[in-house]
């Protein structure tokens, strides 16, 4: 905040914005865009990579690993985001507490689910209670991460499901015909084939997962669209020294052209990979 801020109620328009936009509440919303764009550069490998590992394990000849991929598929896909946010974060967080209570407290004697209170003993709580509050802030940027990763990762496991099966059974048998075992053939014919495939898919998948980031509020993170609430509801002047009136309208339009921004930037990064990976294929794509 610049030093001419010391008084607001003397400030003329131009230098109360300029007090007013570098507020230490400011400030967190300003992180709060980072918080946003390190998630969704985590979180789209990571899902990728739970996608990649269900489709592996609905095409298994294995049933049980089978049923397990195709499960995992049918099941996340089928619930709502939101509900399956309200509750994964909840069941995480009480699964990772009961492990630690198992292995820190086996001599604890009481019940652990006591009506609708979850108890376990100090050392397994997660994180501790004497943690600074950074590890709780990382602890609950974790359990994002991981809850749209395994969203996320289904949608991503059934596109790569398909683009599998897309890439022509010819060219994998002729593989074959050539020596390579079943899989060399799928590590060296189907895997870098898929991809042209798959990705209209991912891209819109990626579309998806960009416009579910407001979601961050319903596990704890205070991403940007709880500081755009917060920021642009109306301020008594009692309560604060920059008094306003509902400027939320303000505050969501600067995010509607920021996500617009965003997603247009991510068209035309998307168009160049499709031309790059569709280079000697038979697709519309190829150039």
């Amino acid at each position: 905040m610049f030093e001419f801020c010391s008084d607001p109620a003397a400030l003329d328009t131009m230098r109360w914005f300029a007090c007013f936009f570098t507020t230490g509440k400011h400030q967190l919303f300003y992180w709060s865009f980072v918080t946003v764009l390190v998630l969704l550069a985590i979180t789209a490998p990571t899902a990728l990579a739970f996608g990649f590992g269900g489709a592996m394990a609905a095409r298994s000849p294995v049933a049980p690993l089978r049923w397990f991929g195709k499960g995992y598929i049918s099941v996340v896909r089928g619930v709502p985001d939101i509900a399956f946010f309200l509750f994964f974060v909840i069941a995480l967080d009480q699964g990772f507490e009961w492990l630690r209570h198992q292995a820190f407290c086996p001599d604890w004697t009481d019940a652990i689910r006591q009506g609708n209170d979850f108890i376990v003993c100090a050392e397994a709580k997660m994180p501790l209670s004497t943690a600074p509050q950074w590890v709780h802030e990382v602890y609950g940027f974790f359990l994002a991460v991981l809850t749209f990763a395994i969203v996320f990762g289904a949608f991503a496991a059934n596109v790569l499901y398909g683009a599998m099966n897309a890439v022509p059974l010819g060219q994998v048998e002729a593989a074959e015909a050539y020596g390579m075992t079943p899989r060399q053939a799928f590590w060296r014919i189907t895997v870098p084939q898929m991809w042209v495939y798959a990705l209209p898919g991912l891209s819109n998948l990626w579309m998806v997962l960009i416009k579910a980031t407001p979601l961050l509020f319903l596990l704890g993170v205070e991403d940007i669209v709880y500081w755009a609430r917060e920021l642009g509801a109306t301020v008594l002047p009692r309560f604060s020294d920059y008094p306003h009136g509902d400027w939320r309208l303000y505050y969501f339009l600067f995010l509607l052209v920021f996500y617009l921004a965003f997603t247009r930037v991510s068209e035309k990064v998307l168009a160049r990979i499709t031309v790059r990976l569709s280079r000697g294929q038979a697709t519309l794509g190829a150039t």
